[in-house]
């Protein structure tokens, strides 16, 4: 595994917003932008970013109102996270890029190539789906942040997000990515819990025509395969990967995870040819 140094820089994707962005010392490779879940920052990639930035130009962030980018009041829409991408390539002068975004990332990844296809030369849905129902549970877990913080929410997502033989086998990298989910800002998390409540992409998945590779955990009780399968079944072109993990599964099955985005970059690669 090769680690190539990277920077962290503050990018102004609205006027008085700042993201948090971990980028690469050159560009001298294929770009890959990764987007976390809600609840994580950019440090969920670290598995990926060890495998694979010798390979790629990764670029990490955190979504707004995560990790070390600004927590801007509300409302958050699908399209504001998707335009904070947008921003971010524009100031990277990246005029293509493989997006590669696991649960909210993925529902970020889905208006991306639906409303800004141009800039995208391949996409990696993973753990994710077109819409998030019950709108009511989002919304009561938004209120329960914004009453309590964050921290009760911390036991009961690491269930959802990891396997218990993960959480036995790896017990440290499960305790960090415990006060990942502590340290959200609580009105980030809820901000994007009401994105989670409304948005809908299920009747724009036909519009996406880049490379898509899917990418779902077996063990997955938030997004499992059948969801995965409704995304495949609207993207003409895409396909499908079960991993044995449960909802993070770039954390849980990194190799797994690194093989398929590897595979997708050569896809892409084979669509810009042709």
């Amino acid at each position: 595994m090769t680690t190539v140094v990277s920077r962290i820089e503050h990018i102004e994707v609205e006027p008085g917003v700042r993201l948090a962005v971990d980028v690469p010392a050159s560009f001298g490779k294929p770009v890959v932008v990764l987007s976390n879940s809600i609840g994580a920052s950019l440090g969920m990639w670290d598995e990926i970013s060890d495998r694979l930035s010798g390979q790629l130009s990764l670029v990490r962030y955190d979504t707004r109102g995560h990790g070390k980018s600004d927590v801007p009041t509300g409302p958050y829409n699908i399209e504001r996270l998707g335009l904070d991408v947008i921003a971010i390539l524009d100031a990277l002068k990246i005029q293509q890029a493989v997006f590669c975004g696991l649960s909210l990332g993925g529902l970020t990844g889905m208006w991306l190539g639906a409303n800004r296809g141009e800039r995208l030369a391949g996409l990696v849905l993973a753990n994710t789906a077109a819409n998030f129902p019950p709108a009511s549970m989002w919304r009561d877990r938004a209120a329960a942040v914004r009453t309590n913080g964050m921290g009760s929410l911390v036991q009961a997502t690491l269930d959802r997000w990891f396997t218990p033989a993960f959480r036995e086998r790896a017990p440290e990298r499960t305790a960090q990515i415990a006060e990942m989910i502590g340290a959200t800002p609580s009105e980030g998390y809820a901000g994007c819990c009401d994105v989670l409540a409304v948005a809908d992409l299920r009747p724009r998945l036909s519009d996406i025509s880049c490379p898509v590779q899917v990418i779902c955990g077996a063990h997955d009780p938030s997004t499992p395969p059948a969801r995965g399968e409704e995304i495949v079944t609207g993207i003409k072109g895409a396909q499908m990967v079960t991993l044995d993990a449960a909802h993070i599964s770039a954390v849980e099955a990194p190799d797994a995870f690194a093989h398929e985005l590897k595979k997708i970059m050569s896809r892409a690669v084979s669509a810009a040819i042709t």
